[in-house]
Order: C-alpha cells, then sequence, then structure tokens
C-alpha cells in the first residue's frame, strides 16, 4: 500500500521535533497545522482540569501523548498526506481496511517512537 513520495522533499520534517511540553507543542500545533489550535487549546484546559479533579497526572501525559504524536505526524507532508488517505479508505467503507488499518497503526507507532513516547 505504501508508494514512494512524489516530492523527494516530503520525505523532509518541516520543523524539528519539539520538546514534549504543551508550549513547545503549541508552537509546533501553531505552524503546521493552524486550524487545529483552538482544539489544541481546549485540549489543554480540559487536560488540566481533569488533572487538577483527579489530583493526577495522567490526563497531562495523555494530553502530550495524543499532541506529541500528531505533530510527529504532521512534521512529515507525505506521512501526514498518506496517513489522511488511508483514513479515508477506512472511512469510505467500500473495501476490506485490513490493509488500512494496519498501515495506520505503523504509522502511529512510528511517531511515537520519533516522539520518545
Amino acid at each position: 500500500m505504501t508508494a514512494p513520495p512524489e516530492d523527494p522533499q516530503a520525505d523532509e520534517p518541516l520543523i524539528p521535533m519539539p520538546a514534549l511540553t504543551p508550549g513547545a507543542l503549541r508552537t509546533a500545533v501553531e505552524s503546521l497545522t493552524p486550524s487545529r489550535t483552538p482544539t489544541f487549546i481546549s485540549d489543554l484546559v480540559d487536560a488540566t482540569t481533569r488533572a487538577q479533579q483527579l489530583q493526577s497526572f495522567v490526563p497531562l501525559r495523555t494530553f502530550v501523548h495524543a499532541w506529541g504524536v500528531m505533530v510527529a505526524i504532521q512534521r512529515y507532508p507525505s506521512r501526514a498526506a498518506r496517513l489522511g488517505h488511508l483514513e479515508d479508505v477506512v472511512s469510505a467503507g467500500e473495501a476490506d481496511p485490513t490493509a488500512a488499518v494496519a498501515e495506520i497503526r505503523k504509522i502511529h507507532a512510528d511517531a511515537e517512537a520519533e516522539a520518545g513516547l
């Protein structure tokens, strides 16, 4: 299912992988996918509120994990485009999604490793 990128530059990261802190991730989100900045802020507020309510860092760790993976994926245009295509294949429900789901899992696993998660 993997096709080589048409643009060799598409395999180069647009930005370095940021530190896994809310501030660094926010800067990366603003740079890579500015339309997601409001969702990032809302998710951060929700995670902070839940952490206070639960008296636990787990909601903040979950937030950093989710957004760290998203940034790691979006840093590479070809990887982000491929993920979007695979998600469309699965959503369409017209073909057996097994191979697409496996590739989506690999993209996420690679992004987690890259982010140090």
